[in-house]
């Protein structure tokens, strides 16, 4: 992970939200902060943000847990990709850490999760997030713990 051309990046095109394609639907806090997620893998997710006025803080730049956010679903996607259409895998963050080497006025920020290693229930996870222009503007580890169920790449059926 390293500085992007955000030309080549999918989250370019509003078409490539996944959202839709998932058997489960975003949570609100997704929706909340206009998080989509735009590309997922075994091990690696990516995750966009078109920043507004409701992003900024009092020095009208993003504010730092839009992308703690940004970091942590990332991260957490990256550890949860199933491979049974229609099933599910669920997590919950036990430690997050960033640094922040730079500040977002606004536009798209987009957020690069890999999985770094993962045991019978915990996952590791780093994340990198980027401005518009591609520059890195934040970086982070983290430690998710796999809900019941959820341990296994199957997944298990979505509750409706």
């Amino acid at each position: 992970m390293s500085e992007q051309d955000p030309a080549s990046d999918p989250a370019s095109d509003p078409a490539s939200d996944l959202a839709s394609d998932l058997a489960f639907p975003a949570p609100p806090y997704h929706d909340l902060l206009g998080i989509r997620l735009v590309e997922w893998r075994d091990g690696y997710s990516r995750v966009a943000c078109d920043t507004g006025p409701q992003h900024l803080n009092r020095s009208d730049i993003v504010h730092g847990g839009v992308i703690l956010s940004l970091i942590d679903q990332a991260a957490a996607f990256a550890g949860l990709w199933c491979s049974v259409p229609g099933n599910t895998r669920k997590a919950v963050t036990i430690d997050l850490d960033c640094r922040f080497t730079g500040q977002v006025t606004g536009g798209r920020i987009v957020a690069e999760g890999k999985l770094v290693s993962r045991g019978r229930n915990i996952f590791f996870a780093r994340t990198e997030v980027f401005d518009a222009a591609g520059k890195l503007v934040a970086f982070g580890a983290s430690t998710h713990r796999w809900r019941a169920g959820s341990e296994t790449v199957e997944g298990s059926p979505v509750e409706k």
